[in-house]
This record gives C-alpha cells, sequence and structure tokens, in this order.
C-alpha cells in the first residue's frame, strides 16, 4: 500500500470500539443476535423509518429492495449511470432492466428529475435514485415524481447516511432506501449495509429473502421463540455478524459528530480553492439540508490533464480518486447505452479528493497547496496565451 501523506479516506478504530467487539466474541453468540436487533432499533430510530434491517453488505441491502419491492422480468427502473455499479447489477439480479438518465448539471451529479422523467416508459416500475456524495440531489423532487407517476422510489442511499432534506433523512423518501457501511464510507465497518422502509409488506419480504427465505431465525429459536422453521420463499444468506453489528451501533452514536466536522472540512476546502484557476468545486450547498459529506469532488477545466493533474498530486503524497466511471461505459452495459452528455463530461473531467472525519488543517492545507500546484503546472494546468 502506498504511503500516502493524506489518503483518500482514512478510518480509525477507537480502543472502546475493539472492546465492545472482542466482547462479543468472548460472549460466543456471533452470528444475527441481540447486537443486531439493537443495531436495528437504533438505526430505524435514528433516521426515522419504522423497520431497518442490518445486512452483509450495502450491495446486500439493494438487492433486498429491488427484489422485496416486487421488481422482475419485464420492469424497467430508471437509473443514474453516474454511481458505483452496485446500484445497477441490483435492479438486474432481479431480471428488470435499468434505463439510465442523466445528472443535473457538471457541478451537480446526481440524477436529474427532467432527466429521469423524460426516460419513463410504458415499462417503467421503479425509479433508483443515488444520492451522490450524501447530497440530497433532487430527492424530493423524484419522490414527487414517482408519486404522480405511481411508481416505486428507491433510493441508493450509500452515501447518505446521517443526511437530511426538508427535515426527512435520506432513504426514506421512497418505498425503500439502502445504506453501505464499507471501510470507506461515513459510518465504516469493512463490510455491512441496511435497508429502512415504513412500509410492513416490504419489511417482512426483505427479512424472509435476507435468510434463506425462513420463518424463524437462529437467534429466535435459541431464546425458545419457535423449536422449527419453514421455508416460504427463495432466500439468500444476506445476513450481517454481531462484531460488525456492535461496531456499527458504537460508530452511529459518534455519526453527527464526524459528519459535522466533515461539513468544516468541506466549507474549508471550498474557500481555499475557490481562486484556483481551472478548478471548481462540484455538490453546492444545499438549501434546507444537511448532507453527509462522504465525497469531496472537484472538476476540472478542459484544458487540465485529468492524468496529469492527478499524478502531480500523487507524486505529493495526495491520493485521489474517480466517482465514478459511468456504469454505461462497462462492457456488460454498452448495448443499447442512450446519450447522457452530462453524465459522460463529468466523469470526464471529475477529480475526489481526500476527506475523512479527523482530517487535520494541515493534511488539508497539504492537498490545497498540492491543487494549485498541479494545476499550474506545465503541460498539466491552465493553457495560457504568450
Amino acid at each position: 500500500m502506498a504511503d500516502w501523506k493524506v489518503p483518500l479516506a482514512d478510518v480509525v478504530v477507537p480502543e472502546e470500539d475493539i472492546q465492545a467487539v472482542s466482547n462479543v466474541y468472548r460472549s460466543g453468540w456471533l452470528s444475527m443476535g441481540p447486537e443486531t436487533e439493537r443495531l436495528e432499533a437504533e438505526l430505524a430510530a435514528y433516521v426515522g423509518a419504522r423497520h431497518a434491517l442490518a445486512a452483509a453488505n450495502g450491495t446486500a441491502a439493494l438487492h433486498l429492495i429491488c427484489q422485496a419491492a416486487g421488481l422482475g422480468p419485464g420492469d424497467e427502473v430508471v437509473v443514474p449511470s453516474l454511481t458505483f455499479v452496485a446500484t445497477v447489477n441490483a435492479i438486474v439480479y432481479t431480471g428488470a432492466r435499468p434505463v439510465f438518465a442523466d445528472i443535473a448539471a457538471l457541478d451537480r451529479p446526481w440524477l436529474s428529475a427532467a432527466a429521469a422523467e423524460a426516460a419513463l416508459g410504458p415499462q417503467t416500475a421503479a425509479i433508483m435514485t443515488m444520492t451522490y456524495g450524501g447530497h440530497p440531489g433532487e430527492t424530493p423532487e423524484l419522490a414527487e415524481l414517482a408519486g404522480a407517476r405511481g411508481l416505486t422510489l428507491l433510493e441508493d442511499a450509500a452515501h447518505a447516511i446521517g443526511a437530511r432534506a426538508s427535515g426527512r433523512h435520506l432513504g426514506t423518501f421512497g418505498a425503500a432506501g439502502a445504506f453501505s457501511f464499507f471501510s470507506n464510507k461515513n459510518l465504516a465497518v469493512g463490510e455491512g449495509g441496511a435497508l429502512v422502509t415504513d412500509d410492513d409488506e416490504l419489511a417482512e419480504r426483505a427479512r424472509l429473502l435476507r435468510s434463506h427465505g425462513m420463518t424463524t431465525l437462529t437467534w429466535e429459536r435459541h431464546q425458545g421463540h419457535a423449536a422449527s422453521y419453514d421455508v416460504v420463499a427463495l432466500g439468500f444468506n444476506y445476513r450481517i455478524d454481531e462484531p460488525r453489528a456492535v461496531l456499527a451501533r458504537h460508530r452511529l452514536h459518534r455519526l453527527d459528530s464526524e459528519n459535522a466536522r466533515r461539513a468544516e472540512i468541506d466549507a474549508r476546502y471550498r474557500a481555499l480553492l475557490s481562486d484556483v484557476e481551472g478548478v471548481t468545486a462540484a455538490l453546492p450547498p444545499a438549501h434546507d439540508a444537511r448532507c453527509a459529506h462522504h465525497l469531496f469532488t472537484v472538476l476540472l477545466d478542459e484544458s487540465i490533464d485529468r492524468d496529469g493533474f492527478r499524478s502531480a498530486l500523487g507524486r505529493e503524497g495526495v491520493q485521489t480518486s474517480l466517482h465514478y466511471p459511468p456504469v454505461h461505459s462497462f462492457s456488460i452495459y454498452a448495448d443499447g447505452a442512450p446519450d447522457l452528455p452530462m453524465t459522460d463530461a463529468f466523469s470526464r473531467r471529475a477529480v475526489t479528493l481526500p476527506l475523512f472525519g479527523h482530517m487535520t488543517e494541515s493534511q488539508q492545507d497539504l492537498v490545497v497547496e498540492a491543487v494549485r500546484r498541479a494545476a499550474a503546472q506545465p503541460g498539466c494546468g491552465v493553457a495560457t496565451t504568450h
């Protein structure tokens, strides 16, 4: 692993978290049990949903909401191409077909409600949004569109734990939402995820599908609540384990303070980079919203060579990334892909800079100065006229 002075993301696991996980291992109960139940209750209360179900990972949670929402062969789902491929894969796992729609603008890389409406057709059953960088984007507008057209809105809220719009947590605007607890996420446990919903029937279907379609689970039988079980659906093994559940619980208790620190870092980036020629901060602050600030993404002027820019930052010990190569550019989804000019332009010019809750000002200063030098260097920076 490269010895980065400023990594893209960084996770610190304090001693109290390690102790909590150690206690679970000492308990002897490692599969889904009391810690998972506590996590689900606390997460449901935190986001304001009737139900929260923990899962093995964010992709499993996405698949569960698609399957439990009843998607299947013959259905079409409008979805952004500018997302991680799991968003689209989860749709295809059900037999439904993704229909890609464009983002709102070059500095607003979330699904456009107008583009989503233009992509609707007679087979459209649902819209899947993705809250890029933990920004609400046009989620309320997409919820209004889905409601007006009698469609299901599903939310990939992998970036958005802790984010709210109009006083409502992202992931709760539609029929169901899915979160990720992957190592680079705001609430990181390594692997893990969860779904939330207010729909009792959808929650029950997801609960069955999560564990092989079984009517009772091992923990329930251990407690004496049942002696046997039936299998009533073709389900999966998407269960989380107790050590990750307790780790997620502990990190959830600190999430708001860590997201607040991310917001401070985001604001400081914007101020320090505001006069750098050829570099524009994406994801502008949202009105009446609290963002999760999962990513800090900048848009480079077309005259800047992005590969050269990233290489220059790398030589100074600053890690960068690209979020994301559009899904319609991958071989598996390239056939028949629509024209998505905003998505394609953003994907050519965007660079993600480091952002994590315990990032120091000296680390951020190092990033900013590296950006200034990279943007101005010959062959990489903004072209000048002599």
